[in-house]
């Protein structure tokens, strides 16, 4: 089992985004159940009744559909990690925005406003790339690890994801590839982990019915895909670079 501390007996470091609610969510608590400073990044202020240890003074409120706002998160991060010796073992880019329009409905390609789909792709796809570029040092000082959070919706048109959303996901899933090929030779790993239908407290109507697609019969669980995450974060993937892992039940096949 990997253990939330580097060589030295410090704590090892997260910086995820998105973590206010389902994947993200779980993935705090799993890491810190394991020891981990978990560093929290969410346009969503603070929950109190959140458990983990320090969990107010170690988050960081940022709108990453704002440059300016993703701009200063950055110096922010910088700044915390220089005070525990300056190294990020794992960021983790899970944050992403699927919007409906009016109604409900799914935005395709045909009638989804160019200003949607700058926003999707700001806070899904030049996020990612802009907080792995800031925080470079500090993951290449810990030999650290990134995950994107992909989707089963980069690689197949979806009944609910829309156009800006999926297209988004699929940029982000060869991003990681090509993050892999650059980063990999300063000894920072950069993996993907694609979820399917994932139960959570907030379910696009209809998503039941995709259950009979899935070879498992069921929806995944939210601390099954951090269990993912933990995994490619760990000592047990150090020779792990480059890959995309499908978090679905078989959904993809």
């Amino acid at each position: 089992m990997d253990k939330g501390s580097d060589q030295s007996g410090a704590s090892k470091t997260l910086v995820l985004t998105g973590a206010s609610r389902g994947i993200g969510h779980a993935a705090v608590k799993r890491f810190s159940s394991q020891g981990w400073r978990v560093l929290t990044c969410s346009r969503q202020p603070f929950d109190k009744n959140c458990p983990w240890p320090d969990g107010e003074r170690n988050h960081i409120h940022v709108d990453l559909a704002d440059a300016d706002s993703l701009g200063l998160a950055v110096a922010d991060i910088r700044e915390r990690l220089e005070e525990e010796g300056g190294q990020l073992h794992a960021l983790v880019n899970n944050a992403g925005i699927s919007p409906k329009l009016e109604g409900g409905a799914r935005p395709n390609s045909l009638d989804t406003p160019m200003q949607l789909w700058r926003q999707v792709f700001q806070v899904n796809f030049f996020a990612p790339v802009l907080l792995a570029r800031g925080l470079f040092d500090e993951l290449k000082s810990a030999q650290g690890a990134i995950v994107n959070v992909t989707s089963i919706a980069g690689g197949r048109v979806h009944p609910f994801a829309g156009s800006a959303y999926a297209t988004s996901k699929a940029a982000l899933a060869s991003l990681t590839r090509e993050m892999a090929a650059d980063f990999g030779p300063h000894g920072i790993r950069v993996n993907a982990i694609a979820p399917g239908e994932i139960d959570t407290a907030i379910l696009s109507p209809g998503t039941e019915e995709l259950v009979a697609d899935i070879p498992l019969g069921r929806l995944g669980a939210t601390d099954e895909v951090a269990d993912t995450i933990f995994y490619l974060c760990s000592d047990q993937a150090s020779y792990v670079n480059g890959a995309e892992v499908h978090v679905n039940g078989g959904q993809h096949v």
